[in-house]
């Protein structure tokens, strides 16, 4: 690894203007500048970040925040326990906004007085985990998988508990099952969306894209979805959601229109706390618990940084599926609809052929 000696002395320029150059002083001329970071870069240099520091790991994300979710909130609990009972601490960064073009993400981490950090991402911005990892600086990634081997990450695996979830429905007696879930492109809901339609596959419901609802994961979001099911000519009698708060939001909102649940309509939730024993009726859902991946990750991190250890590890936690009171047998006048609307279709098939 360089310092900052060995770089002025490539660069042709003092030690000084070296220093000046790393920190961003805009008395330094452009052309200089660019020189000494490309040097800095292609050698690897990082700042030193002194003893006080020495006991940060950081929290980032590599696109759009999402703190307030239950998810993300629960997770950084998680962090600062798991991060706390090791003797670290944790600082929350910017990724997106404060690292510079011309920096690498090692020099941006240590600038920050950052030992190792903790990174959640979206599907559109997985590759710079990918580069955090080739430049060896130490990271694990929350909730998304990477085939890659220098990529360590730690996330929860529901698409088995999903497919319970719908087969839970169906053998209930429920056919018009409506899936809900968020705006933002994660490999979570993917996942989730991708077991709903196996479900419906494996037991020879066809998949209709009327029934499948995306909202941004708020209480409205699900208050919304809930309003455009019942509105529907031919409603289904159950919702799936993939996320906690629309499923929180959909419920509400079924109370103030009267109506009852799972009277009326069944609803499933997915819960990453415990947020399902907050509503009545409390809901069927299937759980992860997300403070755990959270401690886990930051117990990980940090011994790795204790043990001066360069270990890869990839673990996938299995979710939990718990029923509740928000499901039940659909309607009966709804089942009848339903049934008479497949011996149509049949009658009709039958005739054309």
């Amino acid at each position: 690894m360089s310092s900052v000696r060995s770089i002025a002395k490539l660069a042709g320029v003092s030690i000084t203007t070296v220093s000046r150059a790393l920190n961003n002083d805009p008395a330094v001329n452009p052309k200089t500048r660019e020189r000494v970071l490309a040097i800095a870069n292609r050698s690897g240099y990082v700042a030193s970040v002194g003893r006080r520091v020495n006991t940060n790991i950081g929290f980032t994300y590599t696109d759009e925040s999402t703190i307030a979710h239950p998810f993300d909130a629960a997770v950084l609990d998680g962090i600062m326990r798991g991060a706390d009972e090791q003797r670290y601490d944790v600082l929350l960064t910017n990724l997106k906004r404060d690292k510079r073009p011309d920096e690498s993400y090692t020099q941006f981490f240590l600038r920050k007085g950052i030992r190792g950090v903790i990174v959640r991402t979206m599907r559109e911005s997985r590759s710079i985990c990918e580069a955090i990892a080739d430049e060896g600086f130490p990271m694990i990634v929350l909730s998304e998988r990477f085939a890659s081997p220098n990529v360590s990450y730690i996330d929860g695996d529901s698409r088995a508990d999903s497919i319970r979830a719908v087969e839970y429905l169906i053998a209930l007696g429920h056919r018009r099952i409506a899936f809900g879930f968020h705006s933002i492109p994660d490999r979570d809901h993917m996942d989730r969306f991708a077991a709903y339609k196996e479900a419906l596959d494996k037991n020879s419901i066809p998949y209709d894209d009327s029934l499948v609802f995306r909202q941004r994961y708020t209480l409205a979001g699900g208050a919304t979805i809930l309003k455009m099911v019942m509105s529907m000519k031919s409603r289904p009698t159950a919702i799936f959601f993939a996320d906690p708060l629309l499923a929180v939001g959909a419920v509400k909102q079924a109370h103030a229109l009267h109506i009852s649940i799972p009277e009326d309509i069944s609803i499933i939730g997915f819960d990453d706390t415990d947020l399902r024993f907050g509503v009545h009726p409390t809901l069927t859902s299937v759980c992860q618990d997300a403070g755990g991946l959270g401690f886990e990750a930051a117990q990980r991190l940090t011994r790795m940084l204790t043990n001066r250890e360069k270990e890869v590890f990839q673990i996938s936690v299995p979710t939990f599926f718990e029923v509740h009171e928000s499901t039940g047998a659909p309607p009966a006048d709804l089942v009848e609809e339903v049934s008479s609307n497949e011996a149509g279709s049949v009658s009709k098939l039958k005739t054309a052929v």
